[in-house]
């Protein structure tokens, strides 16, 4: 997400520093500097003010950069930047709540030594401890996940606004997000998704005004189980269960992969409701699954076989 130069910068930067000033504070070059600068700006962490010929730093009203440049006044004797680079990010932004390594690994899609390596950082300089194999944060060291937190937010805003600037974030994590617009968005890494997708699946839906994208650089289309949790996600009504009831009568989806899926996504009971109600022939007792024999006929207009 940052890098290094990128954090010291916004660990240093003071309102109307110079990339002189900047480049002598942090003992870097001045053309190094003027590169992770631009990157700042790039992301809208930073912005630039022209003053006759020199160009002056301010930091932007980011949520994000409050809480970074507050932790940094606050705990001047810790080094951040350095603490802060490779997964830490990545691993305090799922460390909302006490987890263990396991969690915290299944939850970022790291390797347990990658989490532990961590984690062991964080815990040598005092900012997480133990109870029962559970990390946590000690003192007000919480804000760190705030940062992550605010940080990935932030990112996430602004590669949307480059594509639609009306779009609306519906769920996000560390490295993807899900995104309802009202315009098509053909960009790299966004994929659609919601009631336009089920065409690829042979299932046609009244479609909305609304587009529904996730933002995701591991994926080259969203799947039947992707598919599936980001409609409950835009709308867990009875209309939109019942869509991916269709769904999952009509494609092969593996249970496993839809359930990790669940997970992911903080889905599991409805789509464990979803499962049973198909096994059971609609022995479930839930106000938004329709009754097995409404369910029947709509298959039935969709061509789909029980």
């Amino acid at each position: 997400m940052l890098r290094r130069i990128e954090l010291e910068v916004l660990a240093t930067v003071e309102r109307g520093d110079t990339i002189s000033e900047l480049a002598t504070k942090l003992d870097h070059s001045e053309s190094y500097l003027s590169r992770a600068v631009g990157d700042l700006v790039e992301k809208g962490l930073v912005y630039t003010e022209r003053d006759g010929r020199r160009k002056r730093i301010v930091s932007s009203d980011a949520r994000a950069v409050e809480v970074y440049q507050g932790l940094v006044r606050q705990h001047s004797h810790i080094d951040f930047p350095e603490l802060l680079t490779g997964k830490t990010l990545e691993v305090l932004y799922y460390l909302d709540q006490p987890r263990t390594v396991s969690e915290l690994a299944d939850r970022s899609d790291n390797y347990r030594n990658t989490v532990n390596r961590v984690l062991k950082r964080l815990r040598d300089r005092g900012l997480v401890g133990t109870d029962n194999a559970r990390y946590d944060f000690n003192a007000d060291f919480d804000r760190l996940h705030e940062f992550a937190r605010e940080l990935a937010h932030y990112l996430h805003r602004k590669r949307l606004e480059s594509v639609a600037p009306k779009g609306t974030i519906l769920w996000e994590d560390h490295d993807e997000f899900l995104a309802q617009t009202e315009t098509e968005i053909d960009a790299k890494g966004f994929h659609e998704t919601g009631l336009a997708r089920f065409a690829a699946f042979d299932l046609q839906f009244l479609l909305t005004r609304h587009r529904y994208y996730l933002y995701s650089e591991e994926l080259d289309a969203v799947s039947p189980a992707g598919l599936c949790c980001h409609t409950l996600l835009i709308d867990n009504d009875s209309r939109h269960r019942s869509y991916c009831l269709l769904l999952l009568s009509h494609v092969d989806v593996d249970e496993d992969d839809l359930r990790e899926r669940a997970a992911k996504y903080d889905l599991e009971d409805e789509i464990d409701a979803l499962l049973r109600y198909l096994e059971t022939h609609g022995e479930v007792d839930d106000d938004r699954l329709p009754e097995w024999s409404e369910f029947q006929k709509l298959a039935a207009d969709y061509e789909i076989e029980q």
